[in-house]
């Protein structure tokens, strides 16, 4: 069972990788690290070392099975930004499809945040959730530590759905951050599946992300989704992630396809 750095480590863009089924959400890979392994496709494509991530949009398009090859396309490249896609196959198949902007830092006299940090228990506080034990688990959580800490819990038929919880990597040493983020950013399962009354089967469609801190340092990060809308088998969620030191270092938007 590779973890985040070992199969990193490991990772050639131009030959591609068969993904463990630990890595799997039912038959397909697990989003996130679809989203890092493309972004990683991107830096090592780049004859010269690419600007720091600012912002990412994912389609998922198709299933990812089998074996994921990567093709990466410079956009465009100006003084500042470079804008990169990077379309996903799955066995000949596209999967996913990358829209990826990198931006060197500007100076600027602009400074603000507004990303108020929720009132959750800190980490010490909050006891870890026993994934082999708990219902409705896809199989990629295993490589990740989870602490619930507010919102409702899957199949609770919620009223207000939405879910916090501090998360770590089990192992992600010697990641670039804003990779590691990334595959951690959409670990949790859509906010939506806390309105469920009993299983059914919930799917991302997209996702969008904007780093904050293009080199989030930490292990533990607090991840909030909400739906804010849902409706016609679709949910509309909005999500956030901030470290230990209660800074926020992502926010994003997601579309998933419910059917309950």
């Amino acid at each position: 069972m590779p973890n985040l750095s070992e199969l990193l480590s490991s990772f050639d863009a131009r030959k591609g990788v068969l993904l463990p089924d630990s890595w799997r959400q039912g038959r397909t890979a697990y989003g996130g690290i679809v989203t890092a392994l493309g972004i990683s496709a991107a830096l090592q494509s780049h004859a010269t070392p690419l600007p720091p991530l600012r912002a990412m949009q994912v389609n998922f398009i198709g299933p990812a099975v089998g074996q994921l090859t990567f093709a990466p396309q410079v956009l465009r490249e100006g003084k500042s930004v470079v804008s990169l896609g990077v379309d996903v196959f799955a066995e000949g198949a596209l999967a996913a499809r990358l829209m990826g902007v990198f931006g060197r830092a500007r100076e600027s006299g602009i400074v603000h945040d507004f990303g108020d940090f929720p009132d959750v228990p800190g980490v010490d506080d909050c006891r870890e959730l026993n994934a082999a034990a708990a219902p409705f688990v896809p199989a990629f959580l295993q490589n990740f530590q989870l602490k619930p800490a507010g919102g409702a819990m899957p199949v609770s038929a919620a009223a207000f759905p939405e879910q916090l919880a501090w998360v770590r990597h089990r192992d992600a040493q010697g990641v670039d951050p804003a990779i590691a983020l990334a595959a951690m950013g959409d670990a949790m399962p859509p906010a939506a599946f806390t309105a469920y009354r009993a299983p059914a089967p919930v799917s991302s469609i997209n996702w969008s992300f904007e780093l904050l801190d293009p080199a989030p340092a930490g292990e533990w990060f607090l991840l909030r989704s909400f739906s804010q809308h849902a409706r016609d088998g679709y949910s509309s969620q909005d999500m956030q992630v901030w470290n230990a030191q209660r800074q926020l270092v992502m926010r994003g938007r997601q579309s998933v396809a419910i059917f309950s």
